[in-house]
């Protein structure tokens, strides 16, 4: 159980803009990486058995770590679970992480968890890039822009 993490967030955007933003490829790129970080998609095929390529750039280094994985579970605006396998040989195993989805009367309620988290991963710093991501998400889909 050391190796795995579970987050909770409750956001004041519906359901369907909220799984949108971890759905669309361009979305991704834009709340997941964690401060300090670029993101690039390279692939992105969400369907079950469908496979993703990520890379996260550290903006001040240039220093870059890629990885990918496989969706498992599809369940449009209630969950998505897939693997993450970091393409670093020192980042060994595969993780799974799971989203759920919750309509809420102010929005929706996010359960997220990684499990099988690499030994070489300390669990607090995993926490912390998700607290970041999760601040960005949240910054994503909370406005309410008009169309023009």
């Amino acid at each position: 159980m050391s190796n795995t993490v579970k987050l909770h967030r409750v956001l004041a955007a519906p359901v369907e803009k909220v799984y949108k933003a971890f759905t669309d490829a361009d979305a991704l790129v834009g709340w997941m990486p964690p401060y300090g970080f670029l993101g690039k998609v390279h692939h992105f095929d969400l369907s079950i058995g469908g496979t993703y390529k990520m890379t996260f750039i550290n903006f001040g280094t240039g220093h870059e770590h890629s990885f990918g994985g496989k969706y498992l579970e599809i369940v449009p605006n209630q969950k998505l679970k897939y693997t993450d396998q970091f393409d670093n040989p020192d980042l060994p195993g595969q993780i799974i992480t799971t989203i759920e989805f919750k309509k809420v009367l102010c929005g929706t309620e996010i359960f997220a968890t990684q499990e099988n988290l690499p030994e070489a991963i300390p669990v607090e710093m995993c926490y912390l890039g998700w607290q970041e991501s999760l601040d960005k998400l949240k910054r994503l889909v909370e406005p309410n822009i008009p169309d023009a």
